[in-house]
């Protein structure tokens, strides 16, 4: 499902434009992205939860050539389903 797809969908279920439902996925989407940015952990009840895990600095050896080099730290996204969501995808199968 593509991000059009998705809020022609959700549009339908919610009985609002495609208009209306867009700027609402916009907004939701820049809120988390902000609350992200800040790491702060989304939870959302029945579904998962977001949140902003650190890599630590790593050594990392070129296959081709051998050489060794330091990969640097950097922040990485996270979601861990919740239980409810597992047994809805287990019980599809």
């Amino acid at each position: 499902m593509n991000n059009k797809e998705f809020i022609n969908e959700l549009a339908s279920r919610s009985n609002q434009t495609n208009a209306e439902t867009t700027t609402l996925v916009n907004e939701l989407i820049a809120v988390m992205t902000n609350h992200l940015v800040e790491n702060d952990t989304i939870a959302i009840t029945g579904f998962g939860q977001f949140e902003v895990k650190k890599k630590m600095e790593r050594i990392s050896v070129n296959p081709a050539t051998g050489l060794r080099y330091l990969v640097p730290p950097k922040l990485t996204l996270s979601f861990r389903q919740s239980n409810t969501m597992k047994d809805k995808m287990n019980d599809n199968k």
